[in-house]
């Protein structure tokens, strides 16, 4: 149904951001309450959206295509404003189950990033949280556009208020070189990539206009255009700026460099939200838009994402640097995500939204502890740690928690996902499957690797003062993000109900001739 509430999920977090930035004239304590205010009502706003909409209603190419002006058939919600008509371009907002549960994540994630930030930055805290509340409206631009060339915008918008959170807040050495480096890097990579789509979505355009004599981004009139030759070549450009988003080896080094940089609030939103985008992207645009390439490409895809999950993995292992560790963790499960996409199979693309979720809970809460022990320990190399079990109170057993939920501990939502992910997967290529399967195996690896040298052995470091424990405000955190993963662990149903629709649109445009092989 038409909804004019949906702009304002975009409109809240900017605005809220602006607030901060100019409040920041009478106190460095108000752009954080606003911030904080920001985000309740945001999570509030995305709960009502979840509770009150028809999630039967989303894409599918059995839907005809005379029925593009009638939204209630495509959407449970949708806003159109015209924009620049001369070119076919609009305000055009559309929301389905996938993007309905994303945007909750990025309410939920956002408003941790506000409190984990709430005693770490001390210096123009309005523009920090300016920049952070801009982040979080593109990325929920990115989950509602159905306007081609709006969704590029809000694709682009979360790039740089992402650079800015890097490279004025993040670590790095007395000169600042080393943040400046990883902003760049992490902008250069995604703003190369996203050319390549704007080239695709503008030739797609221009082929739609010369088969209808219609010009048009909208994505709805743009589903089934006839390509031709020119759909792989469309499609490759979709897939390598997401591919670059989610990661995907080999275009993947940017992703530890920024996260090793970042904030702790920058890599709960980066490793937590942003690589969703690329997930959702496909799901949305790049298989609906080019199913014939898609299906095509999709045994290429399957071994790229088996191949980030082991790389990722062996990575991780020669981390000494926690976030990077955390970072390199990252680029093996998107290789999971990657996996349970392009095999096609129902229940695959079940299982990651389940991923998608539990991962955005998982590592955001592994980069708010690592996080936590730099706060104390003003170091992130393993090296210097050790034998801290018993002098940081919670910390240790929240942090083994959260390790365990990361490698599939049943109970989780991790374990859901990962489990329907393989179930799935296996028809279509069972070999690739198999290795994939093996890649929990290395999970488990990792994960002790964290706790053995972090937690347990012989104090390495200047410890012998007493470590503060957690406060009651970091406790909060880690409790909330413990028992959403539990409950999405014991009773994923609601997830599944209200993604299933949009999951059985793109399995049908996806073809089931690829589970069948």
């Amino acid at each position: 149904m038409s909804s004019l509430l949906l702009p304002w999920l975009i409109l809240i977090p900017i605005i809220g951001g602006f607030f901060c930035w100019i409040s920041e004239r009478l106190s460095n304590i108000l752009p954080r309450w606003i911030a904080l205010f920001t985000m309740v009502v945001l999570v509030a706003l995305s709960l009502y959206f979840w509770g009150t909409g028809n999630w039967s209603n989303a894409p599918h190419p059995d839907i005809s295509s005379a029925l593009v002006g009638d939204q209630s058939k495509w959407w449970a919600f949708y806003f159109h404003l015209n924009w620049i008509p001369q070119l076919g371009i609009s305000i055009h907002l559309g929301m389905d189950g996938v993007s309905i549960l994303l945007i909750t994540l990025t309410a939920i994630l956002g408003l941790l990033a506000v409190l984990c930030s709430w005693k770490e930055i001390n210096s123009r805290v309005g523009f920090f949280y300016l920049n952070l509340m801009w982040i979080l409206g593109g990325v929920i631009g990115v989950f509602v556009a159905i306007d081609l060339f709006l969704f590029f915008l809000f694709w682009e918008t979360m790039l740089i208020p992402m650079f800015f959170l890097i490279a004025l807040w993040g670590h790095s050495g007395s000169d600042g070189k080393t943040r400046i480096y990883a902003a760049t890097k992490f902008f250069i990579f995604t703003q190369a990539s996203g050319l390549l789509m704007l080239v695709s979505i503008i030739t797609l355009a221009l082929k739609h206009y010369t088969n209808t004599g219609t010009m048009t981004f909208d994505y709805m009139q743009l589903l089934g255009t006839n390509l031709g030759g020119l759909e792989y070549i469309l499609m490759l450009g979709f897939f390598i700026a997401f591919a670059v988003k989610l990661p995907v080896v080999p275009i993947h080094s940017w992703l530890p460099d920024a996260h090793a940089q970042a904030p702790t609030a920058g890599s709960v939103d980066l490793a937590g939200i942003l690589l969703k985008t690329a997930a959702f992207g496909i799901l949305r645009f790049a298989i609906p838009l080019f199913p014939n390439a898609s299906l095509e490409f999709a045994p290429i895809a399957i071994w790229l994402g088996i191949f980030s999950i082991i790389y990722g993995a062996i990575l991780a292992f020669k981390q000494t640097d926690i976030k990077r560790l955390i970072a390199y963790t990252s680029i093996s499960h998107m290789g999971f995500i990657l996996v349970g996409i392009y095999s096609g199979s129902p229940l695959a693309l079940q299982g990651v939204v389940i991923q998608m979720i539990a991962h955005g809970f998982s590592a955001a809460a592994l980069f708010i502890s690592s996080g936590q022990l730099y706060e104390r320990l003003h170091t992130r190399d393993m090296r210097l740690m050790g034998g801290l079990w018993g002098k940081i109170t919670y910390l240790p057993a929240i942090m083994l928690f959260f390790n365990a939920a990361s490698l599939g501990l049943p109970g989780t939502g991790n374990f859901v996902g990962e489990f329907m992910i393989l179930i799935g997967a296996f028809p279509a290529d069972k070999v690739a499957v198999s290795i994939a399967a093996f890649g929990l195996v290395l999970a488990s690896i990792y994960s002790l690797i964290v706790m053995q040298r972090v937690f347990y052995g012989t104090t390495r470091g200047n410890f012998h003062e007493p470590i503060q424990g957690l406060c009651k405000r970091e406790l909060g955190m880690m409790f909330i993000l413990i028992v959403l993963l539990i409950l999405l662990g014991i009773y994923p149903q609601p997830v599944l109900d209200t993604s299933a629709a949009t999951m059985n649109g793109v399995h049908a445009w996806f073809s089931s001739n690829l589970v069948s092989r």
